[in-house]
């Protein structure tokens, strides 16, 4: 290990255990388990850049804005982001620079507010499919509705707001983020896939009601700083064929030419779980990377040391 750039996309579950602990205090705890592995890391001689996911946290949000809407302005989807990238990040940037201190090492670390373009004429915007925030009864969504939310029923649970999920095009601080890692920096960005943003015919940046999933965008990321490794870190130790039947196989090396095979196969992989984050990894090889792990994050250190994991290469 050392001397090379990675960046590490920071999944859910490292950050909300469970629904039983989803405190502020259970997240902070939750992400002090994770920051260990990170921290050796960065002491082995990585430079760092670290994206995570804001999906229940941006729930929370606008669940709190809900309930204070008979007093309090709702928070838009756009500044959900932000704060949720600013809160993320303080709780890693503090727990990494504290277990970094107690190995002896100065390193610093920083959070970017990311912002990311994406395209106004992105399908996505025609076809609005990511639930997001509380359930509702009838009532409220026809009242949401005629208030300009798309609104589906799901799965009998209730209706949910349902919102545009654009493919990330460019990451706007990217230049910033490359300074800041060339001058020794580990880096927290692209927060929950980035804040989303579109162009005017001015060229002035606007924030949209969208949000950008975390693995490609952490695939653009890595793409555009040039990482030598993509670390996409989930639940499991290993990604597995015909994922939940009895053949289920875990793997341990996939070419792309392989891993698209299996996704044109269909049924190896869960359609919203590791079906995109096995796409995002082709995203950045693609673009000319080359190295993805996909593991947990338990896991980190064996796995970049070639002991466990799921490699994917060109």
């Amino acid at each position: 290990m050392g001397g090379k750039r990675a960046v590490i996309a920071i999944g859910g579950n490292a950050l909300i255990r469970d629904r039983f602990h989803a405190t502020v205090k259970d997240q902070y705890r939750a992400m002090s388990e994770t920051t260990n592995h990170i921290a050796n890391l960065a002491v082995a001689g990585w430079e760092l850049a670290l994206t995570h996911g804001n999906g229940p946290q941006v729930g929370f949000i606008l669940r709190r804005s809900e309930l204070a809407r008979h007093e309090l302005h709702e928070i838009p989807l756009d500044v959900c982001g932000a704060d949720t990238q600013g809160a993320i990040g303080y709780a890693l940037q503090q727990n990494l620079v504290n277990d970094l201190r107690r190995m002896g090492d100065d390193t610093e670390v920083v959070s970017v507010v990311t912002q990311v373009e994406v395209h106004p004429d992105d399908p996505a915007w025609v076809h609005p499919a990511k639930p997001i925030g509380s359930f509702m009864d009838e009532e409220l969504a026809a009242v949401r509705r005629e208030e300009g939310w798309h609104v589906v029923e799901d799965a009998g649970r209730g209706w949910r707001r349902v919102v545009p999920s654009p493919a990330p095009t460019r990451i706007i601080e990217v230049e910033a983020i490359r300074r800041l890692l060339d001058a020794g920096f580990v880096v927290i960005a692209v927060g929950g896939g980035g804040v989303p943003v579109v162009r005017d015919v001015g060229g002035n940046l606007h924030g949209v009601e969208a949000v950008i999933d975390k693995d490609p965008a952490s695939a653009l990321l890595a793409a555009e700083i040039g990482a030598d490794l993509l670390v996409i870190t989930t639940g499991v130790e290993k990604v597995a064929l015909d994922w939940g039947k009895p053949e289920q196989r875990w793997v341990d090396r996939l070419t792309v030419e392989e891993a698209e095979q299996y996704l044109l196969e269909g049924g190896h992989f869960g359609a919203g779980s590791m079906a995109p984050k096995v796409r995002a990894c082709i995203e950045y090889l693609e673009r000319g990377g080359d190295e993805v792990i996909i593991t947990n994050a338990e896991s980190l250190e064996r796995a970049i040391d070639g002991e466990t994991g799921t490699r994917i290469v060109p």
